[in-house]
This record gives C-alpha cells, structure tokens and sequence, in this order.
C-alpha cells in the first residue's frame, strides 16, 4: 500500500459552551456602566443631548436627575425664537415651542381689559424667571401636540410643576379643558 497505515483525522474542535461565555455578562454590564457614567458627566451635561436621549440616560435618583434641561431665556419680542418666554403658559426652547399644559393664564397677545394685560405680564415674567433659575424636565401630558402645533408639556423641577407654582401664586388656573375669561 502506498501511504500511512493510519488514519488521522482532522482535528476536533471544541464546541464552545455556555459557561465559556460567561465572562461576557459582566463585561458588558461594566461597558453599560462606563457608558451612563460617561453620559452622565458629558461636557455640557445632559442638556447637549436632545431630550429623548437625555431621559433615558437620566436614571432612577429621584426627580432631581431628570431635570437636566436648562437654557437662559429673554422674552419673545415677535414671531418665535430659540430661548425665549411668550406669556404665562407658553415659551420657546431648543427652536421648538412649548405650551405647559397644566395651566391656564391671562392673554397678553391682545389682553381683552387692564387686569388681564397686568395679570398676564405678571404671569409671563414669573415663568421667565422660574425658567432661568435652573434646570428643568418637560414630562409628557398625554397629547403630544395642541391644535397650534405647540408641544404639550408639563413643566417641571425637582418633581414639582411650574404650573402649580403660577398657580399658588394666583397668576394662573388649573387647566379645564378650555380657556375661560379673565375678565
């Protein structure tokens, strides 16, 4: 015969098992971690994320870590903006407007009488101010959209609304569904 008088066959693999992945898990879990650590400390902090984003990398600490928007706001003088307060319950940021949906308050773009248009400069420079002085959450409030395009949110701090803060202070309404007179 010509050849080897043995049979060699090719060599077995072994077959990779579960238990030889396990190391996996826990890498990954640290990689996740690092992540929402980096997330978490990024330049610019949350707010340089869009919002979406921002939230999901938030985490559970309580109301405090989800307020990570902020922005310093002026009043809008005409037409819309980028960071800017138009009346008690509407205003612009990032480039899209915002109504707070918990709250009614006074017109001021016309007033119908002088308590209104008072009422109403009082309710927006109160929003202005509570805007500038910190970081903020836009929570969702059902409907994503009025019939005016705005977004539909409630405004929030450390889990407390903005809206019922305007509110304590008599500058505006719970909302009813509905606009009723202020005067």
């Amino acid at each position: 015969m010509s050849g080897p008088d043995f049979y060699d066959p090719l060599p077995v693999r072994r077959r990779r098992t579960a238990r030889s992945k396990l190391w996996l898990t826990p890498a990954m879990a640290v990689a996740f971690v690092a992540a929402l650590a980096t997330f978490q400390g990024f330049p610019g902090g949350a707010e340089a994320m869009p919002a979406p984003a921002a939230s999901l990398f938030a985490g559970g600490e309580g109301a405090a870590a989800r307020d990570a928007l902020s922005a310093r706001f002026a009043l809008c003088h005409s037409g819309g903006g980028s960071n800017c307060v138009v009346d008690g319950d509407t205003f612009w940021f990032a480039g899209d407007k915002y109504r707070i949906a918990d709250i009614d308050t006074p017109e001021t773009h016309p007033a119908r009488c002088a308590e209104e248009a008072a009422l109403g400069d009082a309710a927006t420079e109160r929003l202005r101010t509570w805007l500038n002085a910190g970081a903020f959450s836009l929570e969702s409030a059902g409907r994503d959209t009025d019939r005016y395009g705005r977004n539909l949110r409630i405004v929030t701090r450390g889990g407390a609304s903005v809206g019922s803060v305007l509110v304590a202070e008599g500058l505006a309404r719970p909302w009813e569904g509905r606009r009723r007179p202020w005067c």
